[in-house]
Parts: C-alpha cells; sequence; structure tokens
C-alpha cells in the first residue's frame, strides 16, 4: 500500500495584499512548486489543496477583484465582523501576522493572538502563530559603537527598548511571546523582528528607487548625516526564515531577521543613485523628509533608525538558502534587477527607419511624449561617413542611465545592414553590462512615394528646408541613396534576424489619418512601461488644466473688453467726424444759398455795364484802365439809383 500523501498545512497570512505578506506568501507557494515538480501539470486548484505543502489564505485591505495565483482564498473583514475572522483563524494551522507595514495592524494582531489563545483547549490540532514585527522595537536600544565587534543579538531581545512610535508594536511582542508559554505543544507562538525590507519591488527604500529612475533629480536626497547603521533584509530571505520557523518550530521565540550587512543609509542610496540615477547624492535636514508624500511616518521613522544587529538564532538554528546574505548594497544589481520586473518599469527602445522627408521625426517625437522617452537623433549622418565615429557618442547616450531606465527612440539610425550589425552585434559583445540592446527592442518603418516626399519639401518653409538639409540636390541624392541602399542590402534584414519584426506603414502622411497610424504604433508597443500618474498627480494636473482654463477665459474676457473698449473710442471718433462733415456741409449750403441773391442782383444790373466798359477797355487800352473804366461806367450809368 502506498504511503499516504501529507494532508496540506492551511496559512493565514493578514493583508496579503500588502508589499511584504504579498511576497511571504509568494515564497511559501514556490516551496510548493520545487518540492513537488511531479504535479507541476496540475491546475493550480488541485496543486493547492491535494499536495502537502501550504495552503495560504488571508485577508485583503479592500474588496477588489484582483486575481491573487499564490492566494486560495481571501477575506475583505471589517472591525465589525471579528467572528468571522476568528473562524477563518481556526481553521488554519499557522497565523502569521504582519505589523511591520501598517501600524493599524497591531490592534488586530493583539485581538488575534488573544482569541486563539482563548479558544486553546478547543484545537484539534496545534497551532503556530507567528508575529513579523519590526527591528524599530530595538530602535532605542543601547548599540555598541561601529568600531566595536560585539553587536546586538536577539539573545538580548529582553532588554530591547522600542522607539516613541512603535510602544504598542514592543507590547504585542510581548504579549506573543507571553501567550506562547502556555502550553507550547498546542499554541506555539513565535516573533520575527523584521529589519528594514527591500527587494521585489521595494517599500520602505521605494522612494529613492523611484526618483533614481524618473532622473528628474540632479542629486538623491539623504534626510541626515546618512551615517546611521540600517539593519535590512531582503523580503524573500525573511519570507524564508518565516518558513523555516513554520518548518522546524524552534525553542526560541523571538528571532531577529536581519542580513550579515553593516550598511549606513548614505551607503544605500548612494548604491542605488549610482545603479539607477545620477549616481551622485546629497544629505538634507531630516525634517523634510516629512515634506515627502511617498514617504509615511512609519518609514521615515525607520530610515533615521541607528542599529547594528545580528541575527544569532537564525545562522545557529536554521539552514538558510540566503538570497542577500551581504545585503542591498553588495547585491544591487540583482534588487534593481527585481525592482524593474516587479514594477513592470521595462525600457522601450525604438528604431524608427524610413527615407528623408517622410515623417520620422515627427512619430519619434509622438513616441516620446506618449511614452516618456528619450529622443536621440543624428544630425547629420552624412558628416560621419563612418558609423565607427558615432561609437563613443551614441554608445554613451545609449548606456546612460536615463535611457536605460526608461528606454529611448532612435531615430534614423542605423541606415545600412552593416551600420547595424557593426554598432548592435559589437555592443551586445563587448558591453561589460547587460546591453541596452538585447531587451524589448522594436522597429518601426515609414514609408511613402518619392513624389510624395518631394511634394512635401516643395511646401515646406524655407528655414525648415535649411535645418534638415532638404534643398532640391542633395535631398533628392539622399531619397536615392536611401532607396539603393533599400533595395541592395536592407537595414530591415538585421533586425529580422534578431527576431525583431518591423512594423511597416507604407503609407505614411501627415494627414489626419496620421493619428490612426500612430494608434498602430501605440497599440503594437503596448501601455507604457513606466509609473503612471498617481491620484494626487492626476488631481494636480486636472487643477493646472482648470487654473489655464480660467487664465485663459480671463484673457478672452480681458481681451473682450478691451476690444469693446477700442470700437467704442472708434465708434465715437467716426461720430464726432460725420457729425462735423454735416455740419460742414449744411454750413456750405446756407453759404450757397445766401450768395445766390447776391450773385443774381450782380448779373442782371451790374455784369452787363461792367462786361462792356471791359471790354472798350481793352479796345483803347488807355494808360490809367482804371480811371478809364470808371469814366466808362459812370458816363453809361443805364439807369439812375
Amino acid at each position: 500500500m502506498g504511503k499516504s500523501k501529507q494532508a496540506p498545512r492551511r496559512v493565514f497570512i493578514n493583508r496579503i495584499d500588502s508589499y511584504a505578506s504579498r511576497n511571504i506568501a509568494k515564497v511559501l507557494l514556490q516551496f510548493i512548486w520545487n518540492s513537488l515538480a511531479p504535479f507541476l501539470r496540475v491546475s493550480r486548484s488541485v496543486l493547492l489543496t491535494e499536495s502537502g505543502g501550504f495552503q495560504v489564505v488571508g485577508t485583503v485591505s479592500d474588496q477588489s477583484e484582483e486575481e491573487w495565483p499564490f492566494v486560495l482564498e481571501k477575506y475583505f473583514v471589517s472591525r465589525s465582523s471579528n467572528g468571522d475572522l476568528l473562524a477563518k483563524l481556526l481553521s488554519c494551522d499557522v497565523v502569521i501576522y504582519n505589523i511591520s507595514q501598517h501600524a493599524d495592524q497591531v490592534e488586530e494582531g493583539f485581538w488575534a493572538a488573544s482569541a486563539l489563545h482563548n479558544e486553546m483547549g478547543h484545537f484539534s490540532k496545534p497551532k503556530v502563530f507567528i508575529l513579523i514585527s519590526t527591528v524599530m522595537t530595538w530602535a532605542c536600544s543601547k548599540s555598541p559603537g561601529p568600531d566595536e565587534p560585539e553587536l546586538l543579538t536577539d539573545e538580548s531581545f529582553r532588554s530591547r527598548k522600542a522607539h516613541r512610535n512603535f510602544k504598542t508594536h514592543i507590547d504585542l511582542e510581548k504579549k506573543v511571546v507571553k501567550l506562547g508559554k502556555t502550553n507550547k505543544a498546542v499554541f506555539s507562538t513565535y516573533v520575527v523582528a523584521s529589519g528594514l525590507q527591500y527587494g521585489m519591488g521595494e517599500q520602505v527604500f521605494h522612494y529613492f528607487f523611484k526618483t533614481s529612475w524618473m532622473g528628474e533629480e540632479h542629486e538623491i536626497p539623504v534626510f541626515g548625516d546618512g551615517n546611521n547603521f540600517v539593519p535590512t533584509i531582503h523580503i524573500s530571505d525573511l519570507a524564508r526564515v518565516v518558513q523555516n520557523v513554520i518548518e522546524h518550530r524552534p525553542e526560541p521565540q523571538y528571532l531577529l531577521a536581519v542580513d550579515s550587512s553593516s550598511c549606513t543609509l548614505g551607503d544605500i542610496v548612494k548604491a542605488v543613485a549610482a545603479e539607477l540615477g545620477p549616481g551622485k547624492i546629497c544629505k538634507k535636514p531630516f525634517e523634510e523628509a516629512f515634506l515627502i508624500k511617498d514617504l509615511s511616518v512609519m518609514e521615515i521613522d525607520s530610515m533615521l533608525v541607528n542599529l547594528r544587529l545580528s541575527a544569532a538564532h537564525i545562522e545557529t538554528l536554521f539552514s538558510i538558502n540566503w538570497l542577500c546574505q551581504s545585503g542591498l548594497v553588495e547585491n544591487i544589481d540583482l534588487v534593481v534587477k527585481e525592482y524593474r520586473q516587479e514594477r513592470e518599469l521595462l525600457p522601450v527602445r525604438v528604431c524608427v527607419l524610413g527615407p528623408p522627408a517622410v515623417g520620422k521625426s515627427t512619430a519619434c517625437k509622438a513616441i516620446c511624449e506618449h511614452y516618456r522617452l528619450h529622443y536621440i537623433s543624428l544630425k547629420d549622418a552624412e558628416i560621419i561617413p563612418q558609423v565607427a565615429l558615432t561609437h563613443p557618442m551614441l554608445n554613451e547616450k545609449l548606456q546612460s542611465n536615463p535611457c536605460r531606465n526608461q528606454g529611448f527612440v532612435l531615430d534614423g539610425f542605423p541606415e545600412t545592414y552593416e551600420q547595424a550589425k557593426e554598432f548592435f552585434y559589437g555592443e551586445t559583445h563587448t558591453c561589460t553590462k547587460k546591453s541596452v540592446y538585447t531587451e524589448y527592442k522594436f522597429v518601426l518603418c515609414l514609408d511613402a512615394s518619392d513624389d510624395f516626399l518631394i511634394d512635401r519639401v516643395i511646401n515646406l518653409p524655407e528655414s525648415v528646408v535649411q535645418k534638415h538639409n532638404y534643398e532640391q540636390e542633395h535631398f533628392l541624392r539622399r531619397v536615392a541613396e536611401y532607396r539603393k541602399n533599400a533595395d541592395a542590402d536592407p537595414v530591415i534584414n538585421y533586425f529580422l534576424e534578431m527576431d525583431v519584426a518591423p512594423l511597416h506603414l507604407g503609407d505614411a502622411r501627415l494627414e489626419p489619418d496620421w493619428g490612426l497610424l500612430m494608434q498602430k504604433v501605440y497599440d503594437t508597443l503596448g501601455q507604457p512601461k513606466n509609473y503612471s500618474s498617481t491620484r494626487e498627480e492626476e488631481e494636480e494636473e486636472e487643477l493646472r488644466k482648470a487654473e489655464e482654463g480660467l487664465r485663459r477665459e480671463a484673457q478672452d474676457k480681458e481681451e473682450e473688453e478691451r476690444w469693446k473698449e477700442e470700437e467704442g473710442r472708434c465708434r465715437e471718433a467716426r461720430w464726432k467726424e460725420w457729425k462735423q462733415e454735416v455740419v460742414r456741409q449744411q454750413e456750405e449750403e446756407l453759404l450757397e444759398a445766401q450768395s445766390l441773391s447776391t450773385r443774381n442782383y450782380l448779373l442782371e444790373h451790374v455784369m452787363p455795364t461792367l462786361t462792356q466798359g471791359l471790354a472798350e477797355c481793352c479796345a483803347v487800352r488807355p494808360e490809367n484802365p482804371v480811371e478809364f473804366l470808371a469814366e466808362y461806367l459812370f458816363k453809361n450809368n443805364p439807369s439812375d439809383y
């Protein structure tokens, strides 16, 4: 008769959607996979229910529908439903309460430990209660100086003194240890005091990783003098400690869980800045940390701790397959790799190829804006006939942390198969670090007819033509050279050989449908692989847009009022001018009316005789014409007045 299968052990973990609890659950599930290789083809439900490993269940902080493949069951439990939660706890063999991240879980931890202890007489089989606490309950302990070889160990846990903000944590630690002394065979309890956790996407050190990755700061801040020693442990190593406690149930109830490193906060931030960011740090007063939205008070207190601890019990009791026993600084490459993978901060690397004037730069800049990438262009490749001459410039740029973090868009390079082979293949075989070119490449090939390209260049402004060297002779020669290279040995062949399938857009015209073409590019590339905007950032952006709208509305209103005022002045001036013109016309008409009778009088009574006198004067031409005219008028007066 075959050996019966060992029943799976049911493990409860609180806040399983939090950083530490989630990763502990993953490690426990990985233990199943590693030990049950013959069963790997069965379904998840069968693997979790019929194997001899662990069944992980736990509470979550909200009622989201998110799937947790490493969790058999998840519960959303409110404070008013402790009875339901107790039933879940009693159904488990192991209960793990993590209070290292969320202070609001301390009260629930008190209740859970006490409730299980009260039900101890009704247990059908032994249970284990593990409290994952924090080294902040040691923060005010008297620590040896940095030059002293002896460290504080978990053997001296009775003399530990907690940080003022972690008094309830140490009270719960003492409570858990005390409850476990009643009947260890039935209800055994343990406290695992964890160092500051790192790895698998980060938590307490996430601000420094994010700030370095974003590349917006020239120096990464260190709050305080940075000389404080920070006890740390990789979250996977912490999970292995918990797993060993479950497996071996050691005699000591209190265990320190820290790695063997002795690093200061400054050492850690400097290592992160060198691997992800600018490589420089700057010291700032620790009070400024409270101005950072991404840092909680609990995280700030933890980063400012100054302790040198040694996990003596773990080293002597367990044979742990450590992942990062030497600490964060010594394993920064691995930690950064995990950070990128867990946060899905994968660099997007794009080459945009095509003939001159097809719209490569427009496409590149659109991709850069959409994905927050870095735009790289060789201003004039013809000035540098040999691609080897561009290696130092391109290599330095592409190996820079911004390009390694977010990615880049390479505009119009390489132009030939030989350039691609010499540059990409050569770099991947000579770089000491993992090449930036071997991950996640995408090639976009734009094309259009020569007639379209020529027509587009003809209609470009002269300044743009000169900027891009699109003069007729020069441009036609570049197009012909591109067509020749494309026909003879196309650069696309290199990428096909590297299993990078290019996206061809054969009608890349800068018309309204250009947006549809770019949407096809976005669909092919997928979602941006970087930090999405936080709710606060989205609210700030909405506020900025609202303020911009109000400002623009105020400007428009002011402009309208100014126009109305100017229009009023012009209208008034035109009105005055019109009135003056009317008055002038009326005056002219009045003068004309007044002069009409005078003119008629002169024409009737004066002008005939005067005209005759003038004619006579002209005929005689006297020496004194005026006197002659006067005598003539006197002698020839037609009537007496």
